[in-house]
């Protein structure tokens, strides 16, 4: 009967009856019996072995899922991600801009001819000088040159007859200087596709200069901050470094061997090398970048800032700073900041009040400001080394 049933339990349904209603034969009985018990030990064995296989694999399986773990997260820890983008894929992120300006409707977003890299012409700009502007802008072709007017005296629209003025990029806040425009319109990674930064003041005459030119030389002379020579016979010069030297591509000092703030051939600091003035600067990208940092935000005049230029030009002041004799422009020295008072409406000049003796005033306020923070930085920071600190002791003035 225990065969029986257990040979019912085992067997295929078509040989149940057969096998239950059969005379019991020994034989077949031994031989039912040694297979039911193979039987059962490839089943015991399946199940353990699948149990302690499965329990290996998943083990292992978390062990790979941990070393992919690790390697990724190695891998994202070298990952330069740009503050607040950290929630979003890599490659959606876009970190920099341009001012090039795209069309309403009928773009082509694949453009398979792109522009070539171009440079940005920033001028702070008045009404009262737009012939002056509009003689400067109209050197600077627009296939090269993106231009930028910061109005400070709020009036905009006065220059839309101007063939070029729909092509600029018009920023107007009253009784604003080009720093403080600089400061906020010109960040290192809206201009990063710029090849070279024109900050320019207004009053610049340009019979002279040929911008193409100008960073042909540039480029061949390796200058990463630098500004057109001044014509010393038509030109305001505050300062002897920019006078215009002639039968000359470019010089990077000067001797001065009268007066106060000589300059020797061993003078290794601005003003005798290193340095340029602040009314027609040309900076590369990489020394704008560090130019922008050190422009203080309040301070708007940015007086003292041109002692310390040298320290973003990529290397050596006394090498990478300099001024073009090949391409000189005129300074006029107009003096206009201060003159208009803010409204929107400009004032006739009888109606003008002069308040220039105060931005002066303020101008010298701003440097003494700056330089004490220098000096400030430079004792709190304990991980900086001044490059040109060792020509301090070399210099004489």
């Amino acid at each position: 009967m225990k065969l029986s049933v257990t040979c019912f339990l085992l067997s295929p349904p078509d040989r149940l009856f057969y096998l239950a209603s059969a005379p019991p034969d020994p034989k077949k009985g031994s031989c039912l019996c040694s297979l039911l018990i193979a039987v059962s030990m490839i089943c015991s064995i399946y199940f353990v072995g699948s149990a302690f296989v499965g329990k290996q694999y998943k083990e292992r399986l978390n062990a790979w899922k941990l070393i992919e773990a690790v390697q990724k997260s190695d891998e994202c820890k070298d990952r330069c991600r740009p503050s607040g983008s950290v929630s979003l894929p890599q490659g959606i992120v876009n970190e920099k801009s341009n001012y090039k300006m795209q069309p309403l409707w009928g773009s082509s977003l694949n453009d398979d001819n792109p522009q070539p890299l171009a440079s940005l012409l920033a001028i702070a700009v008045g009404i009262k000088q737009k012939e002056i502007v509009d003689r400067i802008i109209t050197k600077f072709p627009l296939s090269d040159f993106v231009v930028m007017l910061f109005h400070y005296d709020g009036v905009v629209d006065k220059w839309r007859d101007l063939s070029w003025s729909d092509s600029a990029i018009h920023v107007s806040a009253v009784n604003q200087t080009k720093w403080w425009f600089a400061k906020r319109f010109l960040h290192p990674d809206i201009v990063a596709e710029y090849n070279y930064i024109f900050l320019w003041d207004e009053d610049l005459g340009v019979e002279n200069f040929n911008p193409r030119r100008y960073l042909s030389i540039v480029k061949e002379e390796g200058l990463e901050v630098s500004q057109p020579a001044l014509d010393p016979a038509r030109s305001t010069i505050h300062n002897p470094i920019t006078t215009r030297t002639r039968n000359s591509r470019a010089h990077r000092k000067i001797l001065k061997l009268k007066g106060n703030r000589r300059c020797y051939n061993n003078s290794t600091l601005p003003p005798c090398t290193g340095w340029v003035e602040m009314m027609a600067p040309v900076f590369s990208k990489a020394a704008w970048r560090c130019t922008w940092y050190m422009i203080q935000n309040d301070l708007i005049h940015a007086w003292g800032l041109d002692r310390k230029l040298g320290h973003c030009a990529q290397g050596d002041w006394t090498k990478n700073v300099g001024v073009v004799d090949a391409e000189y422009v005129v300074h006029l020295g107009l003096s206009t900041l201060g003159v208009f008072n803010g409204s929107e409406v400009l004032l006739s000049e009888s109606e003008e009040v002069d308040r220039r003796p105060q931005v002066r005033t303020q101008s010298y306020v701003e440097m003494n400001i700056f330089h004490k923070r220098w000096e400030d930085a430079v004792n709190e920071d304990r991980c900086w080394v001044d490059p040109y600190q060792q020509f301090a002791n070399q210099t004489r003035y």
